[in-house]
């Protein structure tokens, strides 16, 4: 795999994760576009481009762990101290730490099951230009809703409720970030905190995606040629992400998410163009 190839992959993904425009559709829609094969004299090639692509978000997970690294060291400590020490914790910030948590655990028992039927059913430009549009309308809609909340009022609901949204970014196209954020406008968060929650709501996710796909690949073996573009990605991956997160919290304090909306039925249509074409 050509280093150029990685960091092209490690920047798309580290800006895709965080603004909501779906990092695993342009995963995929990059390498098509460009006609890149670079797993496909690979032995187990599908495996290890899956595992490359979930590699790349080891980047993003040090991207977000960096940015909220003050938020996060509080909640890691209340959250420890409220099992550990009740009566010295902040209760209130133990137990959102630990619906943070939770959270994850609706996508990670859907990804765990239907793993493959995901890979081999969607995924393809077609699905991931429609969820590009439709989605993208729905965070439309839900931006429309009055919001003052913020994450300090996250409850057990929110937890449930955006977490089983959470699910629906298994399919490529859909967006993490973008079908949480949807979900927390639709009840009641400010834009800077349903960007927020999204971000801290990553964190679980992410880092449970990366252990289990990096164990993975060291137990299969990591093909010769792969660690150097790994790398690149990862780090590309990383500075994109951070840059991300921090750009878009300063878009939010003054305006809506309508350009993302606006990119994303933009790229949609433009996709559904191109595979209707002979170009692709």
């Amino acid at each position: 795999m050509p280093i150029l190839h990685a960091i092209i992959l490690g920047l798309v993904q580290g800006f895709s994760e965080f603004l909501p425009i779906s990092s695993s559709g342009h995963l995929a829609l990059v390498p098509w576009l460009f006609g890149w094969n670079d797993f496909a004299d690979v032995a187990n090639g599908a495996s290890i481009e899956k595992a490359f692509d979930t590699a790349l978000h080891l980047g993003t997970l040090v991207a977000v762990l960096f940015y909220l690294r003050t938020e996060l060291i509080g909640y890691v400590r209340e959250g420890i101290r409220i099992v550990v020490s009740p009566k010295r914790a902040d209760k209130q910030m133990g137990k959102r730490a630990w619906l943070f948590v939770a959270s994850a655990i609706p996508a990670g028992i859907a990804g765990a099951i239907g793993q493959q039927w995901i890979t081999d059913k969607l995924g393809t430009p077609v699905l991931i230009a429609v969820s590009l549009v439709f989605f993208g309308l729905l965070l439309l809609w839900a931006d429309r809703q009055q919001g003052t909340r913020d994450v300090d009022t996250f409850t057990r609901k929110d937890a449930l409720l955006i977490g089983l949204a959470q699910v629906l970014a298994l399919n490529p196209g859909t967006s993490r970030s973008g079908i949480t954020i949807t979900a927390a406008r639709k009840f009641g968060f400010s834009r800077d905190a349903a960007a927020r929650v999204s971000f801290l709501m990553s964190v679980p996710v992410i880092g449970g995606a990366v252990l289990f796909s990096l164990v993975k690949l060291v137990r299969d073996g990591i093909p010769d040629g792969l660690i150097a573009p790994m790398i690149a990605g990862i780090i590309a991956a990383g500075v994109s992400g951070w840059v991300a997160m921090w750009g878009m919290i300063r878009i939010l304090r003054t305006r809506n998410f309508n350009m993302f909306v606006m990119y994303r039925v933009a790229v949609g249509f433009g996709v559904l163009s191109i595979a209707a074409s002979s170009w692709r």
